[in-house]
């Protein structure tokens, strides 16, 4: 009886891990920031994770598409944001930890609105992510 409980426990308890799996933040740079200032092209209001898609124009006028991944929207939606809080059109100023492999995105620490109001980004840890070029 004790073999059989040992093993549907365990039978169990392998089925059930990949619930508990969930990617970490191992593909942004923890020891830089990059601030980027454009035009929201879209906000995705999504789970497991929203994301801003910025649209970004270089000096030479050339436009660079980002995209910034946010946390959950329940962590959003406890930080105080909406599904409305960013819409397409806004101009906003947005720091991010980069992504390691030079891609154009990022992990969303801060971003401040046309009005001057600064979203917590409602992203464990934020305030451990090096900023380096406020």
């Amino acid at each position: 009886m004790k073999k059989l409980f040992a093993f549907v426990f365990l039978s169990f308890a392998l089925l059930v891990t990949p619930a508990f799996a969930h990617h970490s933040f191992a593909m942004f740079d923890h020891t830089r920031s990059v601030t980027l200032k454009g035009t929201v092209a879209k906000f995705q209001w999504t789970n497991p994770h929203a994301y801003i898609e910025l649209d970004v124009a270089a000096a030479d006028g050339k436009v660079s598409h980002f995209t910034i991944e946010c946390t959950s929207i329940n962590m959003l939606q406890r930080s105080g944001w909406r599904s409305t809080s960013i819409k397409a059109g806004d101009k906003v100023s947005a720091v991010v930890a980069p992504l390691l492999d030079g891609q154009p995105g990022g992990l969303l620490l801060e971003v401040t609105m046309p009005d001057g109001k600064v979203l917590d980004p409602g992203v464990p840890g934020a305030q451990g992510y090096k900023r380096s070029d406020k």
